[in-house]
């Protein structure tokens, strides 16, 4: 069991998935949370205090996440011993980047391995490149198509990256909503009429 599971982490919904399939007996050894400056949860990972704080813009938004309300899932998952924290830290290590760091890491990604990451997966891949240990296999996730990002993207990259034919089509696409009230019976009712 020498699997590492890197996941860019803003509202930690990936990585909190993971810790449920980790306590559910999925063979992971270990779990790295990579922030961008948003990085309340590193702090707490190394001082012990949660510190929530107003986020700050970065070009990996999704992570901009100054008080993550996965966190409470997290602690409630570890909290049954008299300290959360070293259970936590134990299983999760964490590194944070800036904008800099996360442009050099999609140019230079893409300038050896031809391989396109988006801002997110940029602190994915650099994080599990920091982090991961001798005899350790590591997988870090690419949570969005770099598409999504297109500007950002071509900017560092300075050039216009293509957009795959099925994202394009599905861009094209008629958003669809329907408005339901928050109990969860009338929820469950919708979903078994579908």
């Amino acid at each position: 069991n020498n699997l590492v599971v890197c996941v860019p982490s803003g509202n930690f919904g990936n990585i909190t998935a993971g810790l449920f399939a980790h306590q559910m007996g999925l063979p992971i050894k270990r779990f790295i949370a990579a922030n961008n400056r948003n990085d309340v949860f590193l702090e707490y990972l190394n001082t012990g205090v949660y510190t929530p704080r107003p986020s700050v813009p970065t070009i990996a938004n999704a992570m901009d996440v100054g008080d993550p309300s996965n966190f409470a899932r997290i602690i409630d998952m570890f909290g049954k011993g008299e300290n959360p924290h070293k259970v936590i830290s134990k299983l999760i290590s964490g590194y944070r980047f800036t904008d800099e760091e996360i442009s050099a890491t999609i140019k230079q990604v893409y300038e050896k391995d031809n391989y396109l990451l988006d801002p997110h997966g940029a602190c994915g891949y650099q994080a599990l490149e920091k982090g991961l240990k001798t005899g350790e296999t590591g997988v870090f996730l690419e949570t969005a198509h770099p598409a999504k990002f297109k500007g950002t993207v071509d900017a560092i990259l300075k050039k216009d990256i293509e957009i795959p034919a099925k994202l394009q089509a599905f861009m094209k696409g008629t958003k669809q909503s329907i408005e339901l009230d928050k109990n969860f019976d009338i929820f469950k009712a919708y979903l078994m009429q579908q």
